[in-house]
C-alpha cells in the first residue's frame, strides 16, 4: 500500500518514512503542497499523513481541497501536527481528517493508527503506471510496451516500477541498488539488468536514459 507523507520538517519526515517502510509500506514524501498536488494527480495513495504548518497551502487547506474532490474524498488522512490544543484537533477532524495526532508522537502509536485506518479500506482497484507507451498494472503485476505484453523477472519488474514511479527524476545508482537488491549487490548487477530491461521493452527501452557518473532516469528523447 502507498502512503504519502506531507511534512516540511526533515527529521520527522524521515522518521515517519523509515518506520512505515520497515513495516512494508511504499512511501512518497513531500515537503510542500505543490509537489504533493503534482504527484497525487498521477497516483492516488491509500493513506496520507499530513502536517498542518507547511510552505504554500497549509495542511488544513490541503485537507479541504481533497475532501471537496470526489477522486480523493475517501482517502484516509491522519493529521500529525505540533498544533495541540483541543480547538486545533476539533477543527482538523471537522474538516474531514480521519485521525489527529500531536507532536511529539509515538512511532508505535502512529503505526497502529495507520494500520487501523487501512484495515477499513475496501480492496482497491489495481492502479496503472504509464509513461510514453509503457504501462504497468500493479496488483496484476503486468507490463506492456505499446500494448504488447512484456515478460519481466521479479527484479526487472521492481526496477521498472522504480522508474515509473519517479519519471524524469535522476535515480542514483546506489539508491537503485539499495532499493531493488539491497547492499549485497554491485554496479555490474544494475548495468546488466538495465541492458536486459531496455531490450525487453524494445523501442520503448530508449526512454531509460544513462546519466553519466550518477545513475539513470526515465525520460523522453532529448
Amino acid at each position: 500500500m502507498l502512503i504519502h507523507i506531507v511534512e516540511d520538517e526533515v527529521s520527522i519526515r524521515e522518521l515517519e518514512s523509515y518506520a512505515l517502510e520497515k513495516n512494508g509500506y511504499e512511501v512518497r514524501c513531500f515537503e510542500n503542497s505543490n509537489d504533493f498536488y503534482d504527484e497525487i494527480k498521477r497516483r492516488t495513495p491509500d493513506l496520507i499523513l499530513l502536517d498542518i504548518m507547511l510552505p504554500g497551502d497549509d495542511g488544513l487547506t490541503i485537507l479541504g481541497k481533497l475532501r471537496s474532490e470526489s477522486a480523493y474524498s475517501m482517502i484516509p488522512i491522519i493529521i500529525i501536527s505540533a498544533k495541540t490544543t483541543e480547538l486545533d484537533r476539533v477543527k482538523g477532524l471537522d474538516l474531514g481528517a480521519d485521525d489527529y495526532m500531536c507532536k511529539p508522537f509515538s512511532v508505535m502509536e502512529m503505526l497502529s493508527r495507520v494500520k487501523a485506518r487501512l484495515r477499513n479500506i475496501p480492496e482497491a482497484v489495481p492502479y496503472i503506471l504509464n509513461f510514453e507507451g509503457i504501462a504497468m498494472s500493479e496488483g496484476a503485476r503486468t507490463v506492456t510496451a505499446g500494448d504488447v505484453p512484456v515478460e519481466l523477472t521479479y527484479k526487472e519488474y521492481e526496477l521498472l516500477k522504480m522508474f515509473l514511479t519517479s519519471p524524469r527524476i535522476v535515480l542514483r545508482r546506489d539508491d537503485i541498488l539499495d532499493k531493488v537488491w539491497g547492499r549485497d549487490s554491485t554496479g555490474r548487477t544494475l548495468d546488466v539488468h538495465i541492458r536486459t530491461l531496455r531490450a525487453k521493452l524494445g523501442e520503448y527501452g530508449k526512454y531509460i536514459k544513462t546519466v553519466r557518473n550518477v545513475g539513470y532516469k526515465l525520460d523522453k528523447d532529448d
